[in-house]
């Protein structure tokens, strides 16, 4: 719905991705060029923290109920790995990188 892709755009306005233009040639604009934006910068604005438990968030972090300790539990190590190769994979993929797969298997 077009209200709810207003919302997209205005949080990616405000996260510093995109310049909007009114009038009638208006619109959005990337901020940047698009090889300095990166995916993880994108995701992050839209769906919020990368982390799939927010035991290993680093902006929503909350500890799980049901752990006994954190520093032995064997799944939030696993998640932390998870969350930092899935951040090391979209942080070092840009806009324009995506664009390029996207392009090239076309």
């Amino acid at each position: 719905p077009r209200k709810f892709l207003e919302l997209i755009l205005a949080d990616l306005r405000e996260a510093g991705l995109l310049d909007s233009h009114r009038g009638k040639m208006g619109g959005y604009v990337l901020a940047r060029p698009n090889h300095l934006i990166s995916l993880g910068e994108v995701i992050r604005v839209i769906e919020g923290p990368l982390a799939l438990v927010p035991c290993v968030s680093r902006t929503a972090y909350r500890r799980c109920a049901d752990c006994a300790d954190e520093a032995d539990c064997a799944i939030r190590q696993a998640m932390a790995r998870v969350r930092d190769e899935t951040a090391r994979i979209l942080d070092g993929t840009s806009l324009a990188d995506a664009i390029a797969e996207d392009l090239a298997a076309a």
